[in-house]
């Protein structure tokens, strides 16, 4: 787990061990994520006087460079752009979604709904940047190259022991919140008692970690991910195509005539570990012969790389007895397939803020926030996980049925309204 640095006198000890803190609110991990929530609630700290801190590891120019495409739906552009706004994003007019090898598609175009996209593709690198020129020059306080270790939760707040430049001190505030890239545990709270007995001790050691419930499954799929160009483009249009090994998604990013495309393959482990082994120009070849010829030849390749897929998600968003939260990848790492664990993510974050700006860094705060997020989170988790499962089995007449299902959404389009409004805006109370 990454962190920040306290402030002197930040090791607490003795009778007022407990009336200090260094700050009401610490975000741990400064992806995009925890940048949008320090950025939201810097927005409101001059009113709500909330100190916050954000704390990372890393600069953010580490990853400017960055080159991986990230799915941003228009539900989230509007949380985000009154923060920050990549220039160079890429504006997704319509999905053609549909399965290989079996009948059955449906389109999902803006002008059906009204919007100036469905959503946008940026690079994470981008997305960053924006983010991180945001929240500078705010009062949040940012520091950088620190780690932390395993958080105790007290009575009244939380002591983070953190190392810095090679030395350890300990950070104390009210909320704790983790926005890092995965899912970690959070330590029990200490009783009032052990609490009293170790006040006193100078160097006072975390309590092991308990294990938290989660959600887990392990699809058996690596992601194959990269930037192609294509022949014959069709720019501002996404493509999700499922086949029996896994879905293979296309996301617009400009590039020359539109001919850029960001790739997410989904096939199984050994077939990822074979073709990771292929020349570019027979990786190409594959893929063209797995995805089809919609958009004609796949002629460059470039950024290669492969990730395991698994859903790993926290039954509860909130735990430390009120005093911790998580959101972003720390909260859910879900399938690729529609894009949404960075959406999910942001209004996670976004309904934090509004949570905590109404009711201070308070038990009571995190908890509304958790009632909030519950019911978009089950939807939007469940759905992912079973379209993920569904399109993957080689069966005949379930194949059959699943392209009537894409076939049947063209004639009814209020339930095809209902999942693009899903998948572009979750459910927000």
């Amino acid at each position: 787990m990454n962190a920040v640095s306290g402030s002197a006198n930040d090791t607490p000890t003795g009778a007022n061990a407990h009336a200090h803190f260094d700050h009401d609110v610490t975000i741990v991990g400064a992806g995009p994520v925890g940048l949008a929530l320090a950025g939201w609630l810097a927005r409101r700290s001059a009113t709500q006087g909330l100190s916050i801190a954000l704390i990372d590891a890393r600069e953010p120019e580490d990853s400017a460079g960055d080159p991986r495409a990230i799915a941003v739906s228009q539900g989230s552009r509007t949380l985000l752009e009154a923060l920050a706004w990549p220039h160079d994003a890429t504006p997704i007019e319509r999905i053609h979604v549909s399965q290989r090898g079996h009948f059955g598609r449906t389109l999902i175009d803006r002008h059906d709904y009204d919007l100036p996209a469905l959503g946008y593709v940026a690079r994470y690198g981008a997305i960053v940047q924006a983010l991180a020129q945001a929240v500078r020059g705010t009062q949040v306080h940012w520091l950088h190259h620190t780690q932390a270790h395993d958080p105790v939760v007290e009575n009244d707040g939380v002591t983070l022991p953190v190392v810095s430049a090679g030395v350890e001190r300990h950070l104390r505030t009210r909320i704790l919140v983790n926005a890092e890239g995965g899912l970690y545990r959070t330590p029990p709270q200490r009783d009032a008692q052990a609490e009293t007995e170790e006040a006193d001790e100078a160097n006072t050691k975390a309590a092991p970690p308990a294990a938290e419930t989660k959600r887990t499954r392990d699809y058996g799929q690596t992601a194959l991910v990269g930037v192609v160009t294509l022949a014959a483009p069709q720019p501002h249009v996404a493509w999700e195509r499922f086949t029996n090994e896994g879905p293979i998604a296309l996301l617009p990013m400009g590039g020359v005539r539109g001919a850029d495309y960001a790739l997410v393959w989904c096939c199984s482990p050994a077939q990822a570990e074979r073709r990771a082994q292929l020349s570019d120009a027979d990786f190409l070849a594959e893929l063209s012969v797995a995805f089809g010829a919609r958009m004609g030849r796949f002629t460059q390749i470039h950024g290669r790389a492969a990730f395991p897929l698994g859903l790993n998600a926290l039954d509860a968003l909130v735990s430390g007895h009120g005093r911790i939260a998580a959101v972003g990848n720390a909260a859910q790492t879900l399938h690729p397939v529609a894009g949404q664990g960075l959406n999910l993510g942001l209004r996670d974050a976004h309904a934090l803020a509004d949570s905590l700006a109404q009711h201070g860094a308070t038990p009571r705060a995190l908890a509304e926030f958790a009632g909030r997020r519950a019911f978009d989170r089950r939807m939007t988790i469940g759905a992912t996980d079973t379209l993920a499962r569904l399109f993957t089995v080689d069966f005949g007449p379930l194949a059959a049925l699943r392209g009537l299902a894409l076939t049947a959404l063209e004639f009814a389009p209020p339930v095809k309204t209902a999942l693009a409004r899903q998948m572009m805006f979750g459910q927000r109370s």
